[in-house]
């Protein structure tokens, strides 16, 4: 099977194809963005300087941030460990619920090695109002942060992320939020209790691999976990403490960061709204037939972003993705890197396969899936 005919339903890993402006936009970055931004006065500098300078912008405005407030990562998961190491590297209690990735639960196992970090285990129910009382016995006068998912990476389940952002507020607390598979598909704004957006650009807002971010509400500082070049304040040897500089050492993934703003602006066209009522129908089709088919579905009747977590009756996770990827489909089977999450499910021996469509998915090829998966899978 050849790569160009793969059919790809792991966008939730991360969107393929791209759009045409996203590869366009790379393309030219390459072709043409030669300098390094912030390192100088040469217009090559100061050009992609200013091109950074828009998609940053660009990016703040559709997480209702500040510009400077925007700083550009190279991933989720460096975003979620400045966020939490920035917060939490000195010491003191923290929060994470128990369907977290692994990103958020292996920094924050680090910091309890290292750091005499203290971490409480919130579980998550069906009821919001019983998952959010259930962070809130866990406060305690150390607590500094609590740490959850918008969304499961796993099953889709859409955690009260506004509830527990105002509880935060309430109690004076950080509140970080994991965005990597809500960004997009949900709408995300930093500020009331919200402290810290953190969010992958090769997801839902359709950019490059590479690319990340972290947007943060203003409100309360990081503490540094990378420090070097920034092209500010470049004569002392502390870091220096203006934003986004302060969280951007090194230099910046120019192509990457103009393919994002290329991605952002994509998805800003069509709509998120519009994105997550395609992506859902497809995901409501492909479940339907599973179930006529006797697969065992996970968090069906659970609001969710558009993921199908399922299994095939007699086969391993990754049996199910191995003799799916044969046949021309992409998916993903396996524990997500998400241990917390299937210990949750309890799906801890056995994983889950991961359906996740994106905007360039059709109907038929979800008939096609499901063809494959009647005739050749369930027999």
């Amino acid at each position: 099977m050849e790569l160009k005919n793969m059919v790809n339903f792991d966008n939730c890993a991360g969107t393929y194809p791209k759009p045409d402006s996203v590869r366009k936009a790379v393309s030219d970055a390459v072709r043409v963005l030669g300098g390094n931004p912030g390192r100088g006065g040469h217009r090559l500098s100061l050009e992609a300087a200013e091109r950074i300078y828009g998609v940053r912008k660009s990016a703040a405005e559709f997480f209702g941030a500040e510009t400077e407030n925007t700083a550009f990562t190279p991933n989720c998961t460096y975003a979620l460990n400045m966020a939490i190491k920035g917060i939490m590297q000195f010491g003191g209690h923290i929060i994470i619920s128990g369907w977290e990735h692994n990103s958020v639960s292996r920094p924050v196992y680090a910091l309890t090695k290292r750091c005499g970090v203290k971490c409480s285990v919130a579980e998550i129910f069906a009821d919001t109002g019983k998952t959010v009382e259930s962070i809130e016995k866990l406060i305690r006068s150390d607590t500094l942060c609590v740490c959850c998912m918008a969304a499961s990476n796993v099953t889709g389940r859409i955690m009260p992320y506004k509830e527990i952002a105002e509880l935060c507020k309430r109690r004076n607390i950080a509140f970080i939020c994991d965005c990597a598979q809500a960004a997009g598909v949900l709408p995300l704004k930093v500020g009331d209790g919200i402290s810290f957006i953190c969010t992958s650009g090769q997801k839902g807002l359709y950019g490059p691999t590479g690319t990340g971010l972290l947007i943060s509400s203003g409100e309360l500082p990081l503490s540094t976990i990378i420090e070097g070049g920034t092209g500010a304040t470049s004569g002392e040897l502390e870091q220096t403490p203006f934003m986004p500089e302060k969280l951007e050492s090194g230099t910046l993934n120019t192509a990457g960061v103009t393919g994002l703003g290329a991605g952002l602006g994509f998805v800003k066209a069509k709509g998120i709204d519009n994105i997550l009522r395609h992506e859902m129908e497809l995901c409501k089709r492909f479940e339907q037939g599973l179930l006529k088919l006797g697969a065992e579905v996970y968090d069906s009747d659970i609001l969710r972003v558009p993921i199908v977590a399922f299994n095939i009756k007699g086969k391993t996770s990754e049996e199910t993705a191995a003799e799916l990827s044969k046949a021309g489909f992409a998916l993903r089977g396996g524990m997500h890197c998400a241990a917390l999450a299937h210990e949750s499910l309890g799906t801890g021996k056995r994983g889950v396969v991961r359906f996740s469509p994106s905007v360039f998915n059709t109907h038929v090829q979800v008939s096609e899936l499901l063809g494959f998966i009647e005739n050749r899978l369930c027999v």
